[in-house]
């Protein structure tokens, strides 16, 4: 049976043809404008449901395109690792069911020591005796983006970090497998890309304020607070970072125990005044150094890093460090550790 309304919705669908140009300019308006310049021209056995299925074909094509020659452009552009990173996370922002990494995440079940700091747990009935060199360590970061368009120039960027970081004596029989340690950093930091190039690398600045404490009491309490700057350098695979930082002065303890007063006065004696990181990427391998260094004091830090990949999201960890403030509670401990484990991103 012939549909008799069919020649009229030609006609209506002809009077509404010189709108179609105007509707283009959207992507729902070139989706209408598509079913209507179908419906137009339509045959009696084209239904609307394959006038729909056209469009909606013609609509994914158009983005495709438009989505090739944006990569075209900022692949002109040379976006090394850092810049690729941010760009990645921008198109998650404002998923709610996504969180952004800040630093790494990772857990290394077997993390070693050449000798685990027992001095300061002098005060704890049965934890010297007990404390094993080899115990577990994880770490959680993330960071929260607080502003939904760019503020001062483009594509900058305020945020809300933190990070976790935990020692874990799972390997200790004689004291019920305690976290030795854990480190707590919050920080609020600003984001700004340079227009500067350096041998045709990117290059961006960071502004931020952070605390970061053990959350212990009295013997065992460790925590500072500091602003810092920071210096980004890309180029293709190889990323670097220079963070100097000022330590916010706290006043100093009446009585060895005195909870009011600065925890660990010498804290920069070992933990220098900046840290210095580099990474580089090649193919699905990550290579990375951190170091630190006082040069008054001639003490620091230093960490080589590796990853690789496993299955999946999960990729393989490796750790070698030498130096102190490896922890808070070992702030002013040298010592040399291994870690071997698992993580969900890298560096880049």
């Amino acid at each position: 049976m012939k549909n008799n309304y069919l020649p009229y919705s030609i006609l209506i669908a002809l009077s509404l043809l010189p709108f179609i140009a105007l509707a283009q300019d959207t992507p729902s308006g070139a989706f209408d404008a598509c079913v209507l310049q179908q419906f137009a021209e339509a045959k009696e056995n084209l239904t609307i449901a394959k006038i729909k299925d056209i469009c909606q074909r013609q609509q994914a094509l158009s983005v495709s395109d438009a989505e090739l020659d944006s990569n075209q452009s900022e692949d002109i552009q040379e976006l090394g690792v850092i810049s690729q990173r941010l760009k990645k996370e921008r198109k998650t922002r404002d998923n709610p069911f996504v969180l952004t990494p800040h630093k790494m995440n990772y857990i290394l079940p077997a993390y070693s020591t050449n000798a685990i700091n027992k001095d300061e747990y002098h005060l704890f009935e049965g934890y010297e005796e007990n404390l094993e060199d080899l115990e577990a360590m994880f770490q959680i970061s993330y960071k929260v983006p607080l502003n939904p368009k760019s503020m001062f120039v483009e594509n900058d960027a305020l945020y809300l970090g933190f990070t976790l970081r935990a020692w874990w004596q799972v390997y200790s029989e004689g004291i019920s497998k305690p976290f030795r340690e854990t480190n707590y950093n919050p920080e609020l930091f600003y984001l700004m890309p340079l227009k500067w190039k350096i041998l045709n690398g990117n290059t961006a600045l960071v502004f931020g304020i952070e605390h970061e404490s053990n959350g212990r009491t009295q013997a065992l309490s460790r925590s500072w607070n500091r602003v810092y700057a920071h210096f980004l350098y890309e180029h293709s695979n190889f990323a670097l970072s220079l963070k100097p930082w000022v330590r916010f002065s706290e006043d100093e303890k009446q009585f060895e125990l005195d909870p009011k007063g600065d925890d660990n006065p010498d804290i920069l004696d070992f933990m220098g005044h900046f840290e210095l990181n580099m990474a580089y990427k090649l193919n699905q391998f990550e290579f990375s150094f951190k170091g630190r260094r006082n040069f008054s004091t001639d003490r620091g830090y230093s960490e080589l890093g590796f990853t690789f990949p496993l299955w999946g999201k999960l990729q393989g960890y490796a750790v070698a460090s030498n130096g102190y403030g490896d922890s808070l509670i070992d702030y002013n401990y040298r010592q040399t550790r291994f870690g071997l484990g698992i993580t969900l991103n890298g560096l880049l």
